[in-house]
């Protein structure tokens, strides 16, 4: 394959523009002048709003896991009903998603996101409140049933915000956020659950939460399909930038049936689905495995598992959106190709997490993991945009959060399952089958790497049909 032959979608540009362009970006707003060659024709505070969304989204869910010692002993629960927790959540969270992606096609995403960030905010508080496992189990589900629901509106609005030579960097806001609430959940769950008790936890949650809806209002919804119009404007293509959006009137099956003849949106879901599980593992049972395994205090291990996942989640970030735009629409499959090599130094550190004794290995490894894993996922959310017609990208990130979500959900039940099965089975002791059973975690996370390197040779052409179809005033594009 060679590097240096350019992608379909940018063979037939003309010059580029090098003055302001008047274009109609808000619907109640009159056109405005553009500068169609920045990075952010209309700033990074839209990016930076959804990060906090995703980081708040991901703090509140993941303070369980920081928690999740003092709330086994509370309620006096095993390690499949403690799995159980998150699992329930994504499923319901799933069932929701299909609907949401119609939604955020459709109905204003400012107001829904901040709508969405409202009822996390209230349902954490509810957590708090729960009196019996049964009624914290049902609170936890209502909050995975609600926290699913941001990311179709807000991915496509990153989508509008942002032209595809800077939806890396983008949807690099975005991850880090996300992934940035991971450990932040984790390190703050420990933290307080250890000063206070388990309930305070939540209760400190609903704060910030409240904030964040509140910030979200500052967003302007922007006309659907901009982000591409920037796009056609900036390459000379008037025509294409001035196109009208035409609402995809289909049901949700014919709709999402569409999408899936996609070869790259197959490929990115099931790579993510996979990298999911891994994922949501990792870092639901890491601090309980850093207790068990090597005998560290919870706030210790929910602390260290934080700070040095954190600080890879950072370096990964930064790394992938910056390699990751870097030679877009230059060489083909660039950003497939950046994220099969992070995918890969990803696995190669959790294999390291689970299989390498030694606290300080471990953390190193830790660190490795989220390295890779947070360079890949923006670069392949990114792919996803590009390759969705503008009128679907909404249900197109429902059908990838869907699958995203089972993925994910999977991962913190098979290793409570496995571990519960493996002590039932065995002379082996809970720490040491805790270890065997993370072990499930590996071979996903070598699937979705295979997965990437296949879709490398279809995303360049998938991208342009997605473009065309912008040209063409957002018509359904058969693949």
């Amino acid at each position: 394959m060679s590097n240096d032959v350019s992608p379909p979608e940018t063979s037939a540009t003309t010059s580029a523009v090098t003055s302001p362009v008047e274009m109609k970006v808000f619907a109640r707003k009159p056109p405005q002048l553009v500068d169609v060659n920045k990075d952010a024709p209309f700033g990074w505070w839209p990016a930076i709003v959804i990060a906090l969304v995703a980081f708040i989204d991901r703090v509140e869910v993941n303070l369980i896991a920081g928690a999740l010692p003092a709330i086994k002993e509370h309620f006096e629960i095993s390690n499949t009903l403690a799995g159980a927790i998150p699992t329930a959540a994504s499923i319901a969270g799933a069932i929701l998603v299909l609907p949401a992606g119609r939604l955020a096609d459709r109905a204003p995403r400012v107001i829904t996101i901040a709508l969405v960030v409202l009822a996390w905010a209230l349902l954490s508080i509810g957590s708090g409140l729960a009196v019996s496992f049964i009624m914290f189990f049902i609170v936890r589900v209502m909050i995975g049933g609600a926290g699913q629901l941001y990311n179709p509106p807000a991915s496509s609005l990153l989508a509008d915000y942002y032209p595809p030579k800077s939806r890396a960097k983008a949807y690099g806001f975005e991850r880090a956020g996300y992934y940035m609430g991971l450990p932040a959940g984790v390190i703050l769950g420990g933290i307080i659950a250890d000063a206070f008790d388990w309930r305070t936890v939540f209760f400190v949650a609903a704060v910030p939460g409240l904030l964040v809806a509140l910030i979200v209002l500052t967003v302007k919804d922007p006309i659907r399909g901009i982000g591409d119009r920037l796009e056609h404007a900036r390459t000379g293509n008037v025509a294409a930038s001035q196109a009208e959006h035409v609402t995809d009137t289909r049901s949700i099956w014919v709709q999402t049936r569409e999408l899936l003849r996609i070869p790259t949106l197959r490929g990115v879901t099931v790579a993510l689905a996979c990298l999911s599980l891994g994922v949501a593992g990792l870092f639901y049972w890491i601090p309980t495995f850093l207790v068990e395994v090597e005998g560290v205090t919870a706030a210790t291990g929910s602390s260290l598992s934080g700070a040095v996942g954190g600080t890879g989640i950072v370096i990964g970030i930064v790394l992938g959106s910056k390699i990751g735009d870097k030679y877009h629409g230059i060489r083909r499959g660039w950003r497939i190709n950046v994220s099969a090599l992070f995918l890969l130094v990803g696995a190669i550190g959790l294999t390291g997490t689970v299989l390498l004794p030694g606290v300080e290995v471990r953390s190193a490894m830790i660190a490795l993991a989220c390295i890779g894993f947070a360079a890949a996922i923006p670069n392949m959310t990114a792919a996803n945009a590009d390759v969705l017609p503008a009128n679907g990208r909404g249900m197109g990130f429902a059908v990838l959060t869907f699958l995203v979500t089972l993925g994910g959900s999977a991962g913190p039940l098979l290793i409570g399952v496995a571990s519960d099965a493996i002590h039932a089975a065995t002379d082996l002791t809970y720490s040491a089958s805790l270890q065997f059973a993370m072990l499930i975690l590996l071979p996903p996370l070598f699937i979705c790497i295979g997965v990437a390197l296949k879709i490398r040779h279809t995303y360049d052409d998938d991208a342009a049909k997605a473009m065309a179809s912008g040209a063409g005033a957002g018509a359904p594009v058969a693949h």
